[in-house]
């Protein structure tokens, strides 16, 4: 794989500041956004005043653990645009996500709102190897979702051509990839692995292609996943972060010359980690949930977001800013069976180090009699698909997943295709388990 480490004359003054100019600018921007969100947030001047803070009381950064947290529920509450800080007028687009597990969570921005998210989705197409005049293929979805904007934006900031794909219509994505010879592809990784699928179905070698690097987001994915990716198209994988009640793509990026966590850009969101449960912010390099705190929205200023996101925070490494873990999960997504905690990732790791296993995987619960089970209904690759080779595949993964898990797991190991496939977010996790009725 090529170098794509960038020229550091290349990189945003903010990115190479050091340590302490970038502390003193987050105090100022923080400070700003307080005021900004008592003055014109009804819910930030309740919330603010019932525990007893107002913007002067903000003098350093530590202050910031007193702030009240904000909830996806509150911004739920607040649907449509509840939470805006600004006159509708001065509003230049509006995002939502999905609304699947309720009211959808709307998020809005101004013109100065679209520059700054543009800036820095095209700073992290850079930080992972992208260059001006690069061609990207985004293959996120377009719409209410900021996945597909959001990165076609960013892109032609840098100085790129965009093919603004969206997701679906496989065979479509493999033809353009080749012969319009993209550089860089944006999607979940996930889909990029159906698209490997099909590259290799149509009988196309897919480290033929020109592509040097993809940016995968919007699902958590582990180093095996990778190291997959990565040897089957002969490019760099690296990942990107970002959530749409934040802003969308762009709030961290994975730096390619590290591939070590993802910088989060802090001159724009402050981070912390707390403790899940009672949340207490936590030390760096511990484990717990990432909070955000935007420091220069307009339109939709977020206070100490909680984003049930699960990682941790990591010293500076390609930049002086703080690296955040690979998302490990997500609190609301957490499995529990029979007391002990997991995450699909996990079982995605442990499927991947089984030769013959491909990732294309189901984690299934069900509740046959008192007690919650889990069957992970996973495929064989094709040169592995015979039922006698199946059930030893079978075998092993169910003796990794208890000696890694420490519970017993069901395993169901399908010939190639017979899972559904994702052309967006992967869908890890289907639960039988009967539930109460609602009321």
């Amino acid at each position: 794989m090529r170098d794509l480490t960038p020229d550091p004359s290349t990189l945003d003054p903010e990115e190479r500041a050091p340590r302490e100019q970038l502390l003193d600018l987050q105090l100022t921007r923080l400070r700003e956004t307080v005021a900004h969100a008592y003055d014109n947030v009804p819910f930030y001047r309740r919330s603010l005043g019932d525990a007893g803070i107002h913007p002067e009381d903000i003098r350093s950064l530590e202050d910031l653990r007193h702030l009240p947290f904000t909830e996806k529920e509150q911004l739920r509450r607040n649907y449509p645009l509840g939470m805006l800080a600004v006159p509708r007028s001065q509003l230049r687009r509006i995002h939502a996500s999905s609304g699947t597990t309720g009211k959808p969570t709307v998020v809005a921005y101004t013109g100065r709102d679209l520059d700054t998210w543009s800036s820095l989705v095209a700073r992290s197409i850079r930080a992972a190897g992208g260059r001006p005049g690069d061609l990207v293929h985004v293959a996120y979805g377009y719409g209410l979702f900021t996945g597909g904007l959001g990165a076609h934006y960013g892109a032609e900031r840098l100085g790129c051509t965009v093919v603004p794909a969206s997701g679906g219509m496989t065979e479509r994505q493999v033809t353009l990839l080749r012969d319009l010879q993209a550089d860089v592809i944006m999607l979940t990784p996930s889909y990029m692995l159906v698209i490997l699928d099909e590259f290799e179905r149509l009988g196309i070698d897919p480290r033929e292609s020109n592509l040097k690097v993809g940016i995968f987001g919007a699902e958590p994915w582990t180093e095996e996943m990778r190291r997959e990716i990565e040897e089957r198209a002969d490019m760099h994988a690296v990942d990107i972060y970002g959530l749409s009640e934040v802003m969308g793509p762009g709030v961290a990026q994975e730096c390619v010359e590290t591939k070590d966590g993802l910088t989060l850009w802090e001159d724009h969101f402050l981070p912390e980690v707390v403790d899940p449960v009672s949340g207490h912010p936590l030390p760096d390099g511990e484990v717990g949930e990432l909070v955000l705190t935007t420091l220069t929205k307009e339109a939709m200023p977020l206070l100490r977001y909680r984003t049930r996101d699960l990682t941790r925070l990591l010293p500076g490494t390609a930049r002086p800013m703080r690296r955040m873990e690979r998302i490990r999960g997500r609190s609301d997504d957490m499995i529990i069976l029979r007391g002990v905690n997991l995450f699909p990732s996990q079982v995605e790791e442990l499927i991947l180090r089984v030769p013959g296993l491909s990732p294309h995987f189901l984690c299934v619960l069900s509740r046959p009699e008192r007690l919650d089970e889990m069957t992970v209904r996973v495929e064989a690759r094709p040169e592995a698909a015979s039922a006698e080779r199946r059930e030893r595949m079978g075998g092993e993964l169910s003796e990794r997943l208890k000696q890694a898990l420490g519970v017993t797991v069901g395993t169901d190991v399908i010939e190639p295709g017979l899972l559904e496939r994702s052309l967006g977010k992967a869908k890890r996790v289907l639960d039988l388990r009967p539930h109460p009725p609602a009321g």
